[in-house]
């Protein structure tokens, strides 16, 4: 097992870029290092958390109990039908880099969610999704550890108990289960999902009318690009907040006061744009100390250098605050406070 380290500094295991401090640390790249590590954080009765990218976390300024940085890695194919693949992937292995490798094999059905930062482990916990595809319409099953009893266990679609941006993992037992490889159900035959209408109009001004799924890759990269920060010039965590969910009525009614909104319908719901909503309060491009909001795209709460999570968490509570006073909406935070 990989030895442990105390006081190990966290800033560029999360991509907030936040100086927090972890009481222990240690790196897991196999079953048995991460057996021994949950072995241990059991005997000295310590909270554990299991770091990927650090892409979806709001870290406090101390963290204590055992932090373990998943590093599992590895990538195995299995034929299903004459066009369809089984991909599993480590729950170590960089999500961006393991769709590029997919594509170069001619495994698709992923594409859409390019450039989205962070580890395959963590990708099921939130659901991961963007331009019209979710993680749970191309997942097949996936393997973890039982962090209560030491026994692996196999979960299917149902299993996870999939929502938008939810499942099992991070709402019902957080933290009970650490994932340790992802499978997911792919094509060998291009299905494109075209219909999020930035990923259109961007495919249209390039003049590609019959895209492939190499270019659905790369139009995705480039809007991404364009309306989110690298993480490594200036500290965020992608979307901060959830699109939240309205009934139809609640809708019409909120039309009728603000004939502008932005919206999008979810089966017999709709789902309003947060980061409108954020930016009719005023908030795009304001900053409060080292914290701020983004000034490209207002869902994105953005660390300028020397920031920290009490700081954020502030500007975050004023944002909702702001946000429920005029549209009477309350937004949820995408990522997860740590501790809570």
């Amino acid at each position: 097992m990989d030895s442990l380290v105390h006081n190990q500094d966290l800033r560029r295991h999360n991509s907030f870029g936040f100086a927090a401090c972890a009481a222990n640390f240690m790196r897991v790249e196999t079953l048995e290092q991460l057996q021994g590590a949950v072995a241990q954080a059991r005997h000295n009765s310590w909270p554990v958390l299991v770091l990927g990218g650090g892409s979806n976390l709001v870290l406090r300024e101390q963290i204590p109990g055992l932090v373990i940085q998943m590093a599992i890695g590895g990538r195995r194919v299995e034929s299903v039908s004459e066009d369809k693949v089984r991909v599993t992937l480590g729950a170590g292995e960089i999500w961006h880099q393991s769709l590029e490798w997919m594509l170069e094999q001619g495994y698709y059905g992923l594409e859409n969610l390019a450039l989205i930062p962070g580890t395959v482990g963590a990708a099921p916990i939130q659901n991961i999704g963007a331009y019209g595809v979710e993680l749970e319409q191309r997942f097949d099953s996936l393997l973890a550890l039982d962090t209560d009893s030491g026994d692996l266990r196999r979960f299917n679609r149902d299993d996870c108990r999939f929502g938008y941006r939810d499942s099992c993992f991070k709402s019902h037992e957080p933290g009970r289960y650490v994932i340790l490889e992802v499978s997911f159900a792919l094509s060998l035959i291009p299905n494109l999902v075209l219909r999020y209408q930035a990923l259109a109009d961007e495919l249209k001004a390039r003049g590609i009318e019959q895209p492939q799924p190499s270019d659905v890759f790369d139009v995705v990269c480039a809007i991404r690009q364009q309306k989110l920060p690298d993480p490594a010039e200036l500290g965020n965590a992608g979307s901060f907040f959830k699109n939240p969910l309205v009934s139809a009525d609640r809708y019409r009614d909120l039309l009728q006061q603000f004939p502008n909104l932005v919206a999008y319908p979810a089966d017999d719901a709709y789902k309003l744009a947060a980061g409108w909503l954020i930016e009719q309060c005023g908030w795009k491009g304001r900053c409060i100390g080292a914290v701020g909001v983004y000034s490209r795209q207002a869902l994105v709460l953005v660390n300028q250098g020397s920031g920290t999570a009490t700081e954020l968490m502030l500007l975050a509570g004023q944002v909702v605050d702001s946000v429920q006073l005029r549209f009477g909406v309350v937004l949820e935070m995408e990522p997860r406070l740590y501790p809570a």
